[in-house]
């Protein structure tokens, strides 16, 4: 069972995003009758959130984002972004530049999965595997 939710237009903030997600964990829960664990629907939406806020304040915006359940019980996000460079790796090099620094890490050691792959328009796809049990 995989349970959808690709948006037409990207969210036009974390806030919209996250009630994307929240909705998006409403259905699975309904369609397969299991509940989501408290914690990871709570990781779910926090990683949602530092996704799009890292696209939307240091990556050129946001121009695409898609979440979606895969068959065995993953929460699938992809947020794309307009810029070629990769996230602050670390909280040290985040501290570097003064602008935040623990959302890149956060996600990281929440997700199961993170990739990046670089967009024929110049920007990335990231995509966040994160577990719902």
């Amino acid at each position: 069972m995989s349970t959808a939710g690709d948006t037409s237009a990207p969210p036009r903030t974390a806030a919209q995003a996250r009630d994307h997600v929240r909705g998006l964990l409403t259905a699975h829960e309904r369609a397969t009758g299991v509940p989501v664990a408290a914690r990871a629907h709570a990781d779910a939406l926090l990683v949602v959130s530092e996704l799009v806020t890292n696209a939307l304040r240091h990556a050129g915006g946001m121009t695409g984002f898609s979440a979606r359940v895969t068959q065995d019980a993953l929460l699938e996000v992809v947020v794309t972004d307009g810029s070629p460079n990769p996230p602050a790796t670390s909280v040290h090099e985040a501290r570097l530049t003064g602008d935040g620094g623990l959302g890149w890490p956060l996600i990281r050691a929440l997700a199961t999965r993170v990739t990046l792959t670089a967009t024929a328009r110049g920007g990335k796809d990231i995509c966040v595997l994160l577990p719902l049990e």
